[in-house]
């Protein structure tokens, strides 16, 4: 028997496809409701498995959403280095860090992963990725006045997927092969206004 989603009923064991069967069943959840509201329970019995399963082959929901998106790292690696930096600064230094890993050795597949999201029919793994795990934690942070937080975040989402795809996919030239330092000098300032400048009132 199936469900709807492509989970199959019963308790599944763990075998070999279990792995894969928890993947499908996390990618389902974080398209439908987002990464906050996707719980490990919620994916486990879409699975048809036990929640402990899940724990035992991914640890974390942060772990297991970059498996699902097949991302070579932690976010929370990331986030915990935003989380320290005075807000003044975030715009440089999320640049630095974003840019830096896309030039290391774990580049390659993070670009990958970003280019199949972007080619994807449904968008909405990527910006969870976006919204709900890299710019979450700073979506408070950047909040002034009250209430432009979620605004900031967005605009903040819009620079980065456009250097990624300008660095990284189409290869445009001089941002291709612009130093970090340069990069961050550069197009940081940005970032840094879109979360702490002020934003044109609504008319």
């Amino acid at each position: 028997m199936t469900r709807a989603n492509g989970a199959r009923s019963g308790r599944r064991p763990g075998n070999s496809g279990t792995r894969e069967a928890i993947l499908d069943a996390a990618r389902f959840r974080f398209s439908e409701v987002g990464f906050d509201k996707a719980s490990i329970r919620s994916i486990a019995t879409a699975a048809s498995v036990d929640p402990a399963l899940v724990h035992h082959y991914f640890g974390t929901k942060h772990q297991l959403f970059a498996a699902a998106l097949q991302l070579p790292i932690d976010p929370q690696e990331i986030l915990a280095g935003f989380a320290v930096v005075p807000v003044e600064g975030l715009g440089e230094h999320i640049i630095r860090t974003v840019v830096g890993i896309w030039d290391s050795p774990v580049g390659m597949p993070a670009v990958a992963a970003f280019r199949s999201m972007l080619a994807s029919d449904d968008p909405t793994l990527a910006r969870t990725f976006l919204l709900e795990v890299v710019l979450k934690e700073i979506r408070p942070r950047v909040d002034s006045p009250p209430g432009t937080g979620a605004q900031r975040a967005v605009l903040a989402a819009s620079q980065l997927a456009g250097l990624l795809v300008t660095r990284k996919i189409l290869r445009l030239e001089p941002i291709a092969s612009m130093p970090i330092d340069q990069l961050a000098a550069t197009i940081g300032p940005t970032l840094q206004r879109y979360f702490t400048g002020d934003l044109p009132l609504e008319s």
